[in-house]
């Protein structure tokens, strides 16, 4: 049997386009004439590309601090592991290289916690607060127009 003596496909349904639920999924959709489907002159919030920016801001805050203090433990860990021999050489006299180390681990930490706390105050801080301005703008905005 060649292929072109197959019969055709069905014709597949066409996806609805989906509605925007009014709070929660599971509660019944709003009528059409209902605010809530009113077209808005300013997009919500939700939608608002700095939500966006803050979002990948602290995601990027977020990482590198953990990948700081972590990544300096896991590195001392594996040279525990597999470098015994550089780890018991001793630094000075009676200060082993594992335990200098070891003790640097404290500054590290502190490093993290400063570089987290630097970028939130010079980069996520000021998002933050430009975003929640703008909230308090769009509410009475939203108050004003119900008026």
């Amino acid at each position: 049997m060649s292929p072109d003596s197959y019969p055709p496909y069905p014709p597949q349904p066409q996806p609805q386009p989906q509605q925007p639920y009014a709070g929660y999924p599971w509660q019944p959709s709003a009528p059409a004439d209902s605010p809530q489907h009113r077209a808005q002159r300013h997009p919500a919030l939700g939608h608002h590309s700095d939500l966006r920016i803050l979002r990948s801001a602290y995601r990027w805050q977020r990482r590198t601090a953990t990948l700081t203090a972590l990544g300096y433990f896991v590195l001392f860990l594996i040279l525990s592991a597999t470098a015994p021999s550089f780890m018991t050489s001793t630094v000075t006299e009676g200060l082993p290289t594992g335990l200098l180390l070891a003790l640097i681990q404290l500054p590290v930490t502190w490093l993290a916690i400063a570089l987290y706390e630097h970028t939130a105050r010079r980069y996520v801080d000021p998002l933050a607060d430009r975003i929640r301005k703008q909230a308090v703008v769009d509410a009475r905005r939203e108050e004003a127009s119900h008026r």
